[in-house]
């Protein structure tokens, strides 16, 4: 909980640039998770798992142009980037 209030901390500081860059990371990891996903079939289960991680990354970027509040903005920034690495890692398998 340390490191999370750290990072929070510093996020908070320079809001605008993390969030371009949390932007850029989020687009770039998320295609990364589409491309390995439409890779393995166009069933269902795949472009659920496309939904999920196109929804979330987009969410992201919602919260950012919203202006919410820089912590839902980081906590988006961390399940949108966790949740694309976890399909990675799933469709690599």
């Amino acid at each position: 909980m340390k490191v999370y209030q750290k990072l929070l901390a510093d996020f908070d500081e320079l809001f605008l640039g993390y969030a371009s860059l949390g932007i850029i990371a989020s687009s770039c990891i998320g295609s990364v998770a589409a491309m390995l996903i439409l890779m393995q079939g166009h069933t269902f289960i795949n472009m659920f798992q496309l939904f999920l991680v196109v929804t979330v990354c987009m969410g992201f970027n919602a919260t950012v142009l919203a202006q919410l509040s820089h912590k839902f903005v980081f906590n988006s920034l961390i399940v949108s980037i966790l949740t694309s690495l976890l399909f990675i890692i799933i469709n690599l398998i």
